[in-house]
């Protein structure tokens, strides 16, 4: 199942997130499966290893490997499948071709997507926060400044 690379955007902002693009997987490794397959002696359930569009961020391989996907993975049906980051691979185990043929594959691009999404609305979030709490900092920061201007040290006339 081979699916497009969407462009890179370059038309980026100084506070671009480091997500360019939503993680997906391009295909899988057929040098991973395992032999027997095709035969009577084929497992029903394998590994089945397929490729990043990218290399996951460091937050993305934590969100995969969470009992959120977990039980995603079990809400959408597939219970005994449990998901593997290994450099650019994603190990897909407890799983078969036919499976994701038939709608893992879909769940997968969905979730990786959406994966994405969340981690980009969290960075966007807390790049908002950290640039509140700057310009609340410079504007204190201003206020006692002008406070301090204010002060003078001036002798106190005296009578002739």
């Amino acid at each position: 199942m081979k699916t497009s690379t969407p462009a890179p955007d370059t038309h980026v902002s100084a506070t671009a997130s480091a997500f360019p693009h939503p993680l997906g997987l391009t295909a899988v490794l057929p040098g991973s499966l395992p032999h027997s397959l095709g035969t009577l002696s084929a497992p029903e359930s394998y590994q089945v290893d397929a490729v990043f569009t990218r290399r996951p961020e460091a937050e993305e391989v934590v969100a995969l490997h969470s009992l959120d996907t977990l039980n995603a993975l079990s809400k959408a049906g597939y219970p005994s499948v449990t998901l593997h980051v290994s450099d650019r691979r994603l190990e897909i185990k407890n799983t078969s071709l036919d499976q994701l043929k038939n709608g893992l594959g879909t769940f997968l691009a969905d979730h990786l997507a959406a994966v994405t999404a969340t981690l980009q609305k969290e960075r966007a979030s807390a790049q908002s926060r950290f640039a509140s709490a700057a310009e609340a900092e410079g504007s204190r920061a201003e206020a006692i400044a002008a406070k301090a201007e204010q002060v003078t040290f001036r002798r106190t006339p005296t009578a002739p």
